[in-house]
């Protein structure tokens, strides 16, 4: 795709810089979540890398940022503070340069408001016996700079939805060298990424993440998100989450959001998938709650969904709040789906009460 006029990238001259020698230093791209669900991220120089070229968290420094530009803090004590929590190698930079996740917290010592991933982490410790696999499809839409789906005709619109899911060929797809990009840069950083495909509105794609072992889920899909959006930075597009992004008869936008235990992988494993589900049910409107802003947009029972104020779930059923697949049904083992997630919503959020609800919470003796 040509990048926009207002958008002009400079690449061929980057690289000329891009493959200087650092002397024996490494740039390490400190990356949290702000109050609004987005990624930030600033530069960080670590004076020297250990003899054996890796980096560990014990290398890396406590960091700080202004809280009150990104609304996680008030002007008059905004110093927020950085605790790295996961490396990756990072694919833009190369190597010896890294990409750090961090968790944010208050200077009194206390998680900060919008960190999601200390109580989840938690909870995945607590109950790490039931050894929990996640897996979240990850869904977004392409828009260019005038906030409209990319490709999409300026003064109208596309032909209805019908050949554009899993499609191939133009007019069927758009952008697919940003997808083919994200999926090569996942792979190069360890994002446990396992697949993509073009979704049911044009301009709309999915990428999945998983199986990721407890907390590990909301870390690979916050830095798959990073890298998307710094990816689709270079080719002059946007990313948008949101779960309807386009009024009307279009597909909207989830999260979706797979997951099993070791009693649920194991043959006889239906009951506890069964077991689950109805503690789902039962917490249905607190886990709406936390599934995503503007859900009630996406959630109307129509384009595959289930209704945002009934709770139902089936077998193969893609319009119920739980999908049980129809192998695992078959086979009476293996892993649900919760298809009420939407795309804009936090993993740490989701698996964590995903966790909550099934096994208890942290004063539980379950």
């Amino acid at each position: 795709m040509a990048n926009p006029s207002s958008t002009v990238s400079y690449t061929a001259n980057l690289l000329k810089y891009m493959s200087l020698d650092q002397k024996g230093t490494a740039m390490a791209e400190y990356i949290w979540i702000d109050s609004f669900g987005g990624v930030r991220s600033k530069s960080k120089t670590i004076l020297k890398v250990p003899d054996d070229g890796k980096i560990n968290l014990a290398d890396l420094p406590e960091w700080n940022f202004d809280g009150s530009s990104t609304g996680q803090a008030p002007g008059g004590d905004s110093d927020i503070y950085l605790r790295p929590v996961a490396i990756f190698p990072d694919p833009m930079r190369g190597d010896p340069n890294i990409l750090v996740l961090c968790e944010c917290w208050d200077p009194d010592g206390t998680p900060n408001k919008y960190n999601h991933r200390h109580e989840a982490a938690k909870l995945m410790e607590t109950h790490k016996a039931q050894e929990p696999w996640f897996g979240l499809e990850q869904e977004y839409t392409l828009l260019d700079m005038s906030d409209r789906p990319y490709g999409w005709p300026v003064n109208g619109y596309p032909g209805p939805q019908g050949p554009y899911y899993c499609g191939v060929g133009t007019g069927k797809v758009f952008c697919r060298d940003i997808v083919e990009a994200h999926y090569k840069a996942c792979l190069n950083a360890g994002v446990k990424i396992s697949g993509t495909n073009a979704e049911v509105m044009p301009a709309q794609w999915e990428f999945q993440v998983g199986p990721c072992d407890g907390i590990e889920m909301g870390d690979h899909l916050w830095i798959a998100r990073f890298l998307l959006h710094r990816i689709a930075e270079e080719f002059g597009a946007k990313i948008s989450f949101h779960p309807k992004p386009i009024p009307g008869d279009w597909n909207g936008a989830g999260l979706h959001s797979n997951f099993s235990s070791a009693d649920m992988r194991k043959p006889g494993g239906m009951k506890f998938i069964e077991a689950a589900i109805k503690k789902l049910e039962l917490r249905h409107k607190e886990h709406i709650a936390v599934y995503g802003e503007d859900n009630t947009l996406r959630l109307t029972g129509r384009h595959e969904t289930g209704s945002i104020d009934t709770f139902s779930y089936g077998v193969a059923d893609r319009g119920a709040s739980v999908r049980i697949p129809r192998e695992c049904g078959s086979k009476g083992f293996g892993y649900f789906e919760d298809r009420r997630p939407a795309s804009n919503a936090d993993p740490y959020q989701i698996t964590g009460i995903m966790m909550e609800t099934m096994f208890g919470g942290l004063d539980s003796e379950e």
